[in-house]
């Protein structure tokens, strides 16, 4: 059944909007300028060569991680793709421990042997940057499924871009949540491209990607990726349903990402047209909506944004000269983190057998 009919439409005046203090809307606006600040140095130091493997910018798409994780409790977990950068900094890891795992440093998020795509912090319930296309989306089923096998009244947040809905383990996730009323939001973040080719040409579908969800009788809804209150009003909705009923959802938050699909995307000025991305900085930038937003309800003063935006671009800057001044990971650590068991010394790790038994 479709909920985009949803009877909220002053998604400003919905219950959990008007909850929001003055301090915690400038907190959200906070949030999204540092995302976006600590890509933009990434960006800088990667294309200086500092860095290996491949970087997935999510300037553009802050909105979207901050939006849905500010309405994140205890019980709720949440995974994603290699696009992390942006949710591991929305659930609160530091800029100096994402930084460092970009360099490769030991003093990274996974200690330097992740990379761009392997953020995690378990203690934060943030499980991951996944490499593999839709490789993340069984994964967060199963998140679900430990929250309803424990009886706890929490949210698995799955998120995943465009090109991941046409991937079998996708699909059949789908059709497990549904089977087993298992309480897990798909947001798909959608930004138009499935790499370097567009939502039309890669994907066949009826008015929507989340409208896929009435094959496998789910409930869904699309969101205005620009309109941070609009964002978390609907994924508000989608959470209290997982968490009170154990029911699935798929979101489909429009997005857009003003660089390539990784910067090793050389073509992501060909495939889009300059007038279209700038179409999206002008008039679409969440960050920009939202900062007028809050000048205009008179939250937010001119002054404040100059603070917000120092801070940030100085708190990047010094991530990176942490990263830079922090050791490579010693070759001795190679073996480690790589299998449970055998980090543990668990029966299993002494006679080789990791997953099977006689």
């Amino acid at each position: 059944m479709s909920i985009a009919d949803s009877p909220v439409l002053d998604f400003a005046g919905s219950p959990i909007n008007k909850a929001l203090s003055a301090d915690d809307k400038i907190e959200l606006y906070r949030k999204m300028v540092r995302i976006r600040s600590f890509e933009q140095a990434a960006l800088k130091y990667y294309n200086a060569g500092k860095m290996g493997g491949f970087l997935h910018l999510y300037i553009g798409q802050e909105s979207v991680a901050v939006g849905t994780l500010s309405l994140c409790g205890p019980n709720d977990h949440n995974i994603t793709a290699y696009r992390c950068h942006g949710h591991a900094l929305a659930v609160g890891m530091s800029m100096n421990e994402c930084m460092a795992e970009l360099y490769g440093k030991a003093t990274g998020c996974s200690k330097g042997k992740g990379g761009s795509m392997h953020f995690f912090a378990p203690d934060k319930n943030y499980w991951g940057g996944h490499g593999i296309v839709a490789g993340q989306t069984p994964l967060g089923l199963g998140l679900a499924y430990g929250l309803k096998y424990k009886g706890l009244e929490g949210a698995a947040l799955c998120y995943m871009g465009d090109g991941a809905v046409n991937q079998g383990a996708y699909h059949e996730s789908l059709n497990i949540a549904a089977l087993f009323d298992l309480p897990v939001i798909y947001v798909i973040e959608n930004n138009g491209y499935s790499m370097g080719t567009s939502q039309k040409r890669s994907s066949s579908f009826r008015g929507c990607l989340a409208q896929r969800a009435e094959g496998y009788d789910m409930d869904w809804d699309v969101v205005n990726g620009s309109d941070l209150y609009e964002v978390r009003a609907k994924t508000h909705i989608a959470l209290e349903r997982a968490r009170k009923q154990h029911k699935p959802t798929i979101l489909e938050i429009n997005t857009y990402r003003y660089y390539g699909h990784s910067i090793a995307d050389a073509n992501h000025k060909k495939y889009r047209t300059p007038e279209e991305i700038e179409n999206y900085k002008k008039n679409h930038d969440p960050i920009h909506l939202w900062e007028n937003r809050l000048l205009a309800e008179g939250v937010l003063t001119a002054e404040k944004v100059t603070e917000i935006k120092n801070a940030a671009k100085q708190e990047a800057a010094a991530s990176v000269e942490f990263a830079e001044k922090s050791p490579a990971p010693a070759v001795e650590s190679i073996m480690t983190d790589v299998y449970w068991e055998t980090d543990n010394n668990t029966p299993a790790s002494a006679i080789g057998r990791h997953f099977f038994t006689d």
